[in-house]
């Protein structure tokens, strides 16, 4: 229920204010909304911070199933095993970090920056051995458990990273407004970021899966002998070229991580003091969790994800080996980002011009006319480019759209439930940890599909089975679950009218913040 006009305002002020003041009483909280206006270069250091999820992520999302098939010759059932429990330990994690992130003090340096530059050594360590192909040796079980632990391990130092980092938008200062534009500074970096973290991965292997491909023809074409000789040379070469990939990558990491600890302080508000959360996790867990307008975005969010995973993470598949472009997807996913990357701004303009939920609508219908045609259409770039560049316009509404709507959906939750306070890293880990079983549960199934439909990575041409799943993975799924994404965000009940109605009642409370002194609120 929100509190009575007035009588509300005033409570949730006052509560607010003894709140802070209680967590750090020798310092007046600052109020959200009357502070100065955000500078650049805190927009853009914040930015920069999230470049190492999507360097990292995307470049999981396109290559590491094929990696874990092709590369390491994993059976397509163990693999999927890897992917699904992988993703299944972030339904412990995910949340674990957020309410551990929520209880924790506020330090000098902050309550969410240590978490982020604590975790970035193991995470980049871990990144780096999860590309690394064990000795030969090596059974299966004793691989199996290599690349399990290896992705969990990584799994949940990027959850002690993005988890804090993503709960920062709340904590940057300034007004609504200048908050979504934050935002879009964030999902333009981290469009950025996909593309040169697909790119350079891209680039880098792309040949080698190529040229294992033409090995893999010598082989079935001339002597047994010179042609696995050619075949086992070509992997070793591939295997070496994703460490490459790896140690690029994990140099950005840590690069990104010290420009948003030097180029972002962390500023607390009346609506979030920055403090500790009293609430145990179950009762927060509860609270949030029967919160009407962020379930339905969750619900929303968590189709879209996996629609759009689904057909990423199967995409250098399919034109390998159903598409006839082997050796090109790397450039096809490079125009993809590109066009995502320049379709932010255009975004950032339609969602301010016409509205959030009329953005999302408009983006994701944009991306099923191309997954139908990429599915009907074989061994024709042109064809491939121009509608991976639509496919390009459709996703970054993913990047921009949901993560621009979470601020939303927090704010109302604190004018309607005043007294629960810091409870934001906890919203924003179930989003974290949605977007990634997102990821999880869509490589994990669509692998298992491989393995039903009896694909081998031995094989240099696959069976009708194989590629008549392929097909099905790249567009009728994807296209129904965006479908069912649009009709729950139909029913999410923030719209503009509600967006202009909160930011009137944060006005109020940072005003009364600004008169009211902390001797006053506290008796």
């Amino acid at each position: 229920m929100l509190p009575e006009e007035g009588q509300g305002d005033a409570a949730l002020t006052g509560l607010t204010l003894q709140a802070a003041a209680a967590e750090d009483p020798g310092k007046a909280p600052q109020p959200l909304q009357g502070r100065s206006p955000l500078p650049l270069h805190r927009k853009v250091c914040y930015a920069i911070g999230g470049a190492p999820y999507q360097l990292t992520g995307n470049a999981l999302g396109f290559f590491l199933q094929i990696f874990l098939l092709d590369v390491v010759q994993l059976e397509p059932f163990h693999a999927s095993l890897i992917l699904f429990l992988g993703r299944a330990w972030d339904a412990v994690t995910d949340p674990a970090v957020g309410f551990l992130v929520s209880r924790s003090p506020r330090r000098r340096c902050g309550k969410l920056i240590p978490w982020i530059v604590a975790s970035t050594p193991f995470g980049v360590f871990f990144y780096f051995l999860l590309w690394f192909v064990p000795s030969d040796s090596f059974s299966v079980s004793l691989r199996f458990l290599w690349y399990l632990v290896t992705y969990c391990f990584f799994q949940t130092c990027m959850s002690c990273y993005h988890v804090p980092y993503s709960s920062l938008t709340m904590f940057l200062g300034g007004n609504q407004r200048e908050r979504d534009s934050a935002t879009a500074y964030r999902m333009g970096v981290e469009v950025l970021s996909t593309l040169v973290g697909s790119g350079i991965q891209g680039q880098i292997v792309g040949s080698h899966h190529a040229s294992m491909q033409k090995s893999c023809d010598v082989e079935n074409g001339t002597s047994p002998g010179n042609g696995t000789s050619l075949l086992t040379h070509t992997l070793e070469d591939t295997r070496r070229s994703y460490l490459v990939a790896a140690t690029v990558l994990g140099f950005l990491y840590c690069v990104s991580c010290l420009v948003l600890f030097f180029g972002v302080k962390e500023q607390p508000g009346p609506l979030s003091p920055l403090g500790k959360a009293r609430l145990p996790f179950f009762r927060s867990l509860r609270i949030i969790l029967s919160h009407r307008s962020y379930v339905w975005l969750l619900c929303g969010f968590l189709c879209a994800s996996l629609a759009f995973q689904l057909a990423q993470g199967i995409f250098a598949f399919f034109c390998t080996h159903a598409a006839g472009l082997p050796g090109t997807f790397q450039h096809l996913v490079l125009i993809m980002l590109v066009v995502a990357c320049f379709s932010i701004p255009v975004w950032q303009w339609f969602l301010v011009r016409f509205g959030k939920k009329t953005a999302v609508f408009v983006g994701l219908s944009l991306i099923i006319p191309a997954l139908i045609v990429i599915t009907l259409v074989t061994h024709n770039f042109l064809v491939f480019a121009f509608m991976v560049a639509l496919a390009g316009c459709s996703l970054s509404v993913l990047y921009l759209l949901p993560w621009s709507m979470l601020p939303d959906a927090v704010d109302d939750f604190k004018l309607r439930n005043p007294t629960c306070l810091n409870l934001e890293a906890f919203f924003y880990s179930f989003y974290v940890f949605f977007n990634k079983f997102a990821g999880g549960l869509s490589l994990g199934v669509s692998t298992m599909s491989l393995h039903f439909a009896g694909y081998s990575a031995k094989d240099c041409s696959h069976n009708p089975p194989v590629i008549l799943t392929l097909r099905i993975l790249m567009a009728p799924i994807p296209i129904a679950l965006l479908l069912l994404s649009m009709a729950l965000f139909c029913s999410y009940p923030i719209n503009e009218e509600r967006r202009k109605e909160m930011r009137v009642e944060m006005e109020a409370s940072g005003r009364r913040g600004q008169t009211d002194s902390p001797e006053s609120d506290a008796t």
